[in-house]
């Protein structure tokens, strides 16, 4: 989860729920790891139902075992593979309502690989680092369909990206090339 007590980082998660005007239907966490914000956005978010995408067979494992813990089998479901090649599986492209990333990767590689899974007039939210600014160009966003919305300027800080048309079809490339080579 990363390090300090685990109120801190079910602040964050929370903190990212700010940026979205009502509790999604369906919603992605990119990258879950340990779990947040997706787990503590599903719970804050009674009604909407969750897929967990890691590529780890290990914390996709402990996923699991906490989706059960919690009572959410229902509306959370845990996938464990790369974003990259689940973007391209029609289950999951352009079927969701909100997209969460933190510690993804960079603005380039998140961008890409969070738009395709989102439906038009849907939202990535990415959490952001403590001191960084103006990570998110506007001209490369648009390559994804994706345009800069709210921001969230304090602690914890967000951004949230709104997605105007369709990702191209040719988004995300194959795994790896996002991050070897960004668009922006």
């Amino acid at each position: 989860m990363g390090p300090g007590p685990v109120i801190e980082h079910v602040e964050l998660a929370l903190g990212l729920a700010e940026l979205v005007d009502a509790p999604p239907a369906r919603a992605l966490d990119l990258g879950s790891g340990a779990g947040v914000p997706g787990l503590v956005l599903a719970l804050h978010w009674p009604s909407s139902s969750w897929v967990l995408l890691d590529g780890s067979e290990k914390r996709t494992a402990v996923l699991v075992e906490a989706v059960v813990q919690l009572g959410l089998q229902a509306r959370v479901s845990v996938v464990r593979s790369r974003a990259e090649d689940t973007a391209h599986d029609p289950r999951y492209r352009g079927q969701f309502d909100l997209v969460t990333a933190r510690s993804f990767g960079p603005p380039a590689t998140t961008a890409e690989c969070g738009a395709p899974f989102l439906r038009v007039g849907g939202a990535l939210i990415v959490s952001e680092p403590p001191d960084d600014t103006a990570r998110w160009p506007a001209d490369g966003l648009s390559e994804f369909g994706l345009t800069l919305g709210r921001a969230r300027g304090t602690r914890p800080r967000a951004q949230r990206l709104d997605l105007l048309e369709p990702c191209p079809e040719r988004y995300p490339r194959r795994v790896g090339v996002p991050a070897k080579r960004p668009v922006f």
